[in-house]
């Protein structure tokens, strides 16, 4: 049995053998579906896995990630991009509400934080979890700085409170969250 996948806002970003979703009917966008209307329209655990790339910022999520935890099976995992507070883009585009942390998603893992108390749902652990940084043209030097950021939670921690984001500012986060 293959697993079943939900490419959440897509966008032109289609991905063959997934559910496409968007909230606008682009080529390719299977269920056409504003995500911040919860329910969404899926059964309780539903999906194997769920991808959620560069939508998070643009919505009140906190409801929206407590129904992909709904629909997403035990086990599942969820794919999450997001721009990291550092990014650019996050001051340039004007839809952008939110700003985001390596340690954001923490608050809802169970026992990640002494504030878990805030929400009804949590998932039970965070499988991957990075710092991205452009790597193209000028930013050349961040194929050096990313694998040293990311080689451990405390150096991420050191970077994100420190001088060095600053200096080198980093373009997203990417977290895999199991169910």
């Amino acid at each position: 049995m293959s697993e079943k996948k939900l490419n959440l806002s897509c966008g032109a970003n289609i991905k063959a053998g997934w559910i496409n979703m968007d909230c606008v009917d682009l080529p390719g966008v299977d269920i056409v579906y504003d995500i911040e209307k919860v329910p969404l329209p899926f059964g309780n655990e539903e999906f194997d896995i769920i991808r959620c790339d560069n939508i998070f910022e643009h919505v009140e999520y906190i409801q929206v990630l407590k129904d992909l935890h709904r629909i997403l099976k035990t086990n599942g995992c969820l794919i999450v991009l997001v721009p990291h507070f550092t990014a650019r883009i996050n001051y340039s585009d004007p839809t952008h509400k939110k700003l985001f942390s390596i340690d954001t998603f923490n608050f809802f893992i169970d026992g990640m934080t002494d504030k878990n108390y805030y929400f009804d749902f949590h998932f039970s652990k965070i499988k991957c979890k990075k710092i991205r940084f452009l790597k193209k043209g000028i930013f050349w030097i961040n194929r050096l700085i990313e694998p040293i950021i990311n080689c451990s939670q405390k150096v991420q921690y050191f970077y994100e409170c420190s001088f060095l984001s600053r200096l080198f500012p980093a373009n997203h986060i990417y977290i895999e969250i199991i169910k």
